[in-house]
């Protein structure tokens, strides 16, 4: 994934295990570990927005708390700014998420009910010491509502007076706060209406081309993260399955699990909507816990084969800028394994 830009995040080889602790499992599979991101490797460039895309338990959100250190990984390298996130103590982690903030997936529970949205807001300005001057606080404060779309004269006001969306914009608020040069965005839209999401994402691409911030948007629904990412990397069960542009991955997905995907995306033309080929997966994801030998997607894909059991399909680049982790990587590689509804 070679590019002669220097990057602002650059994230090699980071995995993340959590081991099994408490209940019955753990009596009988004491030494067992949830590899909840293994051998993630991408780089995130300044304004640009990296799209990180799977299904609910496939280590997206860890990814993101294990660059910001919100939660420690276990292995792998990730540079902000050529920084060693890894080995910054208490005071550069404090300078580290000055430049680096976070948008939480639910709105209802990342605002603290017993703070009016201006303390919210104004809450980061004041732990890293900015605008000492309350009256100058205040109005800064009140100009990033405006620009979020909230009125400013609701400074005072609770976040249960809010609606959802409403809510999900003093977090946009309090993200941008400090003016930080990469947010990693946890699912921001999910918790919101389909109407509500076009808004947000709007902002969300409006305050980057005014800011230049760059983002790490995680979402399990590639048509959300469509028209907002520049790179785009697939996730299944801790690992990356696909990765390439935005535009490539959806003309020419490489990957089983990538077009299994995008074939669930609707499309606004009924008549294109009604000749598409969907294509059903079976079964269940694997356990995290117990996953399965070989290629992690062999007992759900359409192609597999006897030999994706047995040996790991590396992540090996099939274009220029186009990497793909599968033994039969192809443009379209399911043909009459999909199902027409």
């Amino acid at each position: 994934m070679s590019d002669p830009r220097t990057p602002l995040l650059h994230v090699e080889h980071l995995c993340k295990e959590f081991p099994v602790e408490s209940g019955i499992i753990a009596s009988r599979m004491s030494s067992k570990k949830v590899h909840a991101v293994n051998d993630v490797s991408f780089d995130i460039y300044p304004g640009e927005t990296f799209g990180l895309v799977g299904e609910s338990g496939c280590g997206k959100s860890t990814t993101g708390r294990c660059i910001m250190r919100l939660i420690d990984p276990t292995s792998g390298l990730v540079e902000f700014e050529g920084r060693d996130v890894g080995k910054m103590g208490r005071r550069e982690l404090k300078q580290l998420r000055r430049d680096m903030q976070f948008i939480f997936q639910d709105p209802y529970a990342s605002l603290n009910p017993r703070m009016t949205i201006g303390e919210i807001v104004s809450e980061p300005l004041i732990i890293h010491r900015i605008m000492p001057n309350r009256e100058e606080r205040l109005a800064f404060v009140r100009e990033l509502l405006d620009v979020v779309g909230l009125n400013p004269e609701h400074i005072n006001r609770y976040p249960h007076e809010f609606s959802g969306g409403q809510r999900q914009r003093v977090g946009i608020a309090r993200a941008f706060a400090l003016r930080p040069k990469l947010i990693i965005c946890d699912e921001p839209v999910s918790a919101l209406d389909v109407s509500i999401q076009a808004q947000v994402l709007n902002l969300l691409t409006d305050l980057q081309r005014e800011y230049g911030t760059a983002y790490l948007f995680i979402a399990h629904d590639l048509s959300v993260v469509q028209h907002i990412s520049d790179h785009v990397a697939v996730m299944y069960l801790g690992s990356m399955m696909e990765y390439s542009d935005w535009k490539t991955l959806y003309d020419e997905p490489h990957h089983p699990y990538t077009q299994s995907l995008l074939s669930a995306v609707p499309v606004p033309d009924p008549d294109i909507q009604r000749s598409r080929r969907r294509i059903i997966l079976r079964g269940d994801p694997p356990s995290p816990i117990d996953p399965p030998s070989g290629c992690l997607f062999h007992t759900r894909c359409p192609i597999a084969r006897p030999h994706c059991s047995e040996e790991v399909p590396a992540l090996d680049r099939v274009a220029p800028g186009h990497f793909c982790s599968c033994h039969f990587a192809e443009p379209d590689p399911i043909k009459d394994s999909s199902v027409k509804l």
